[in-house]
């Protein structure tokens, strides 16, 4: 019997709370519907700015739209790549190369250097490379056997400083490529002693010698032999 009392004390209770929430939400209802009746001119205001808003946006984007179809039709002639500017090749009459402190004998690097003077690089280059092969031999002075050739006495193959020489000639002929020498020309090949290191223990100093060969073009040393035949008033046999 008390619990039955207890659960019909908890229902009505439960039903007491249900009416005055539903009383409490009529009453905010009635006071909004109030306030609606006594401000509608302000909510109409409101409507027509933002409608006006929207209007003036719109607008807004019509007037924009010719504009941006201009500026990307506009775009692709603003973006054409610029042509690259290279720098000028400067002609030059003469290239020069300059060899330092290669592992190469002096004598023989001098005695090269007299067989290569007044040729053109490529034959230059064909000519050691004979000697490597043991063809051709270098016309050298001293005590040195005599080999076969026309105007020889005496000569010798010297492998390791003709291979040095060809590296210096090569890069001179890419360098007369460059500046555009036409018919270049060994003029100048001078071979000079360089500081020698010791070897191991201090015994031994190790063979060392700077190398400068210089080419120009067959018209500008032709000139040059010209005026100094005029200066002394004699001529000379050309060796090219």
């Amino acid at each position: 019997m008390e619990q039955q009392k207890e659960l019909n004390i908890r229902v009505r209770n439960k039903m007491a709370d249900t009416i005055k929430s539903e009383t409490d939400m009529k009453e905010e209802a009635v006071k909004i519907q109030k306030v609606v009746e006594a401000k509608p001119e302000e909510n109409i205001v409101e409507t027509k700015v933002s409608d006006e808003k929207v209007v003036d946006k719109k607008e807004k984007i019509s007037e924009d739209k010719p504009k941006t179809e201009a500026k990307l039709a506009e775009k692709p002639k603003e973006e054409k790549k610029k042509p690259i500017q290279k720098k000028p090749i400067i002609k030059k009459n003469e290239v020069v190369v300059n060899g330092i402190s290669l592992p190469i004998s002096t004598k023989y690097s001098v005695a090269i250097c007299k067989f290569i003077k007044g040729k053109k690089i490529d034959r230059a280059i064909e000519d050691l490379e004979q000697v490597i092969a043991k063809k051709k031999a270098v016309p050298m002075k001293g005590e040195i056997p005599h080999r076969k050739g026309k105007k020889m006495m005496s000569g010798r193959f010297p492998k390791k400083a003709s291979e040095n020489f060809i590296k210096l000639l090569r890069s001179l002929q890419a360098n007369a490529n460059n500046h555009n020498v036409d018919e270049p020309i060994v003029a100048e090949a001078v071979a000079n002693l360089a500081s020698r290191p010791f070897g191991r223990f201090g015994r031994i100093r190790k063979k060392r010698t700077h190398v400068k060969i210089v080419a120009r073009e067959k018209k500008s040393i032709s000139k040059n032999k010209k005026s100094k035949e005029k200066k002394h008033g004699r001529k000379k046999h050309s060796q090219i």
